[in-house]
């Protein structure tokens, strides 16, 4: 990714939402009221002196704009695919008036897509796959009674091969893709290189392909969409070699089931065989069937992806049965970055035995080490082969990945908060007018609320607090917005949504790039009571309390999350 891709990433964009304190499906009747209840604190009229209007007049204007963004459904879908950028696009306004909010939300994704995809275009795009096999079957066999006593079991490099492939634009139409390989098993070697040439065309492409390895080789390869959920692709090769030519034919007919299924029928001439498979992906699960009959093997493969996404970890588990033998293989995938992945798994078959496979999957590299441990169901190597990556894994987060990780987010804070910091400057001058403007409009709440008994807010920080430690102290990055918190309260009501706190009125961001919470300490029905939430989490206050209770009390974060998607 480039400089300054990478900047645009961490310039902070105006939430209009949020300001608004209105949820992203908000009715246009939620956004009318919202805007006139901030018009009441900050329209110029409503101030005397001077130096009230100034403020006030800066903060009206932000409202206005918030306000005709979200009330024009054209502006606001286009500001819900893009953001503030999609709305400063040379040209959007000539998109015909007449078009659905969704129709102008399509085309400027589309348009988006666009720009990405020639962005892409501008670079090559590497591949690469390494792979090494590793036999250690000596590991596990070293006792046998032919062997000498107290020597060390031998651990070699069995086969290895290496690809790579690089793609180079020619037009928006045309690229060009040139790919090589290497393998080495036992011994002999092998080896090859293809240069192609691939033409966008409606509705598909066209490739053909020319490279040289065991003879030369000439193909041909292609995609046409048959339908919106069917498209067919395949291809055809001639392999030139000493005693003839070897020719080639795949065709696969792909049809999409529903909106995370696909089937595809598969018949390869080249290997005598046909196969059917059934892919479904969702965000939480992933499976897949595969029925292959040819010559001289027949089998059936399944497997089944469990997602966990908050700890970014994939569990797996397959198994293979046919003609040839059997196994089962079980693993996990842990993203480490952004980028990075890595991978360990398990597998236990005949006549393969059982064999350790770790993976490293760092962006378009794949980094994979086959380990051969026994060439029989032997206990011992099954249970190394799954302690063994447990252990190393824990060793290598604690050593490498956290502190590692750690000095990444500090680079990433600190070249946020430097390209912010004009941006950070304005945030927080603003929400020190904000509060100043409220201070007339939060005494009259205060009053109406007290004469009722209602919701009161004794105290508001947001920032990065220490809530680890029993006496929840904060730490210094904290910001006070008991005001601003006050005055959202409507009815006895406190109502926030799943947004940074950053963009309310009268708040800003103290601690770019940390993690913040907000903490409320309130009264109502002169009951007492602390909450601190996450950033991002929403809110609804009052909270349901006993009768008989009469002191003050704190709620842990996961209290009240559950608290709070009860009384919602």
């Amino acid at each position: 990714m480039d400089e300054e891709n990478s900047d645009d990433g961490l310039l902070i964009e105006e939430n209009y939402y949020s300001f608004l304190n209105v949820a992203r499906d908000a009715t246009i009747e939620d956004i009318n009221a919202s805007y006139r209840n901030l018009s009441r604190i900050y329209h110029p009229d409503k101030h005397m002196s001077a130096e009230s209007k100034q403020k006030a007049e800066l903060l009206f204007n932000r409202t206005k704009t918030a306000y005709e963004v979200l009330s024009d459904p054209h502006k606001r879908a286009i500001y819900d695919s893009l953001g503030i950028r999609g709305l400063q696009t040379e040209g959007w306004e000539i998109v015909h008036k007449q078009r659905t909010p969704a129709e102008i939300r399509e085309e400027y994704e589309r348009l988006a897509r666009e720009r990405e995809e020639r962005k892409l275009q501008q670079r090559t795009n590497p591949k690469g796959n390494l792979t090494v096999n590793i036999n250690a079957t000596d590991v596990f066999s070293y006792y046998d009674e032919f062997d000498e006593p107290g020597g060390f079991p031998i651990i070699e490099v069995s086969g290895m091969s290496i690809s790579q492939s690089i793609e180079a634009p020619i037009t928006l139409r045309d690229t060009v893709i040139m790919s090589g390989s290497l393998q080495s098993s036992n011994g002999n070697g092998s080896g090859g290189f293809v240069i192609s040439g691939r033409r966008l065309i409606n509705k598909g492409w066209l490739e053909m392909d020319v490279g040289a390895g065991n003879g030369p080789i000439i193909g041909f390869k292609g995609s046409r969409n048959l339908t919106q959920k069917v498209y067919l692709n395949g291809g055809a090769t001639l392999n030139f070699r000493r005693n003839g030519i070897i020719p080639g034919l795949v065709g696969t007919l792909a049809v999409q089931l529903d909106k995370h299924t696909v089937g595809y029928l598969t018949y390869n001439a080249g290997q005598t065989s046909m196969s059917t498979v059934i892919e479904h992906n969702d965000e939480k699960n992933a499976w897949n069937t595969s029925i292959v009959i040819g010559i001289p093997h027949c089998y059936i493969t399944a497997s089944y992806t469990r997602k966990l996404l908050e700890s970014e970890l994939k569990l797996k588990l397959a198994g293979r049965v046919g003609t040839f033998g059997y196994y089962a293989e079980y693993g996990a995938e842990k993203k480490v970055s952004k980028y990075s992945s890595v991978l360990a798994s398990v597998s236990i078959g005949v006549p393969t035995g059982v064999t350790l496979k770790l993976k490293i999957i760092r962006s378009s590299q794949t980094y994979t080490f086959p380990i051969h441990l026994s060439e029989e169901i032997v206990p011992a190597a099954v249970f190394y082969a799954t302690v063994t990556p447990l252990i190393a894994w824990f060793v290598l987060k604690k050593t490498i990945i956290e502190p590692m990780n750690a000095a990444q987010k500090k680079i990433e804070i600190d070249k946020a908060k430097e390209t912010n910091r004009q941006r950070l400057a304005e945030k927080k001058k603003e929400a020190e007018a904000a509060v100043d403007l409220m201070k007339a409009q939060c005494e009259r709440i205060i009053t109406d609320e007290a004469k009722k008994s209602g919701l009161l807010i004794v105290s508001a920080i947001y920032g990065k607090l220490n809530i680890d430690s029993d006496s929840s102290q904060e730490s210094e990055i904290i910001l006070d917005v008991t005001i601003p918190v006050q005055c959202l309260v409507r009815d006895s009501k406190l109502i926030l949504y799943s947004a940074s706190k950053s963009e309310l009125p009268g708040f800003y961001d103290p601690c770019v790039g940390e993690e913040k919470h907000l903490k409320i300490e309130y009264s109502y029905r002169e009951v007492v009571q602390t909450i601190i939430i996450a950033d991002n989490e929403p809110l609804r206050l009052p909270r349901l309390v006993s009768s008989n209770t009469n002191s003050s009390s704190t709620i842990s974060p996961t209290r009240a999350n559950a608290n709070n998607n009860q009384n919602t």
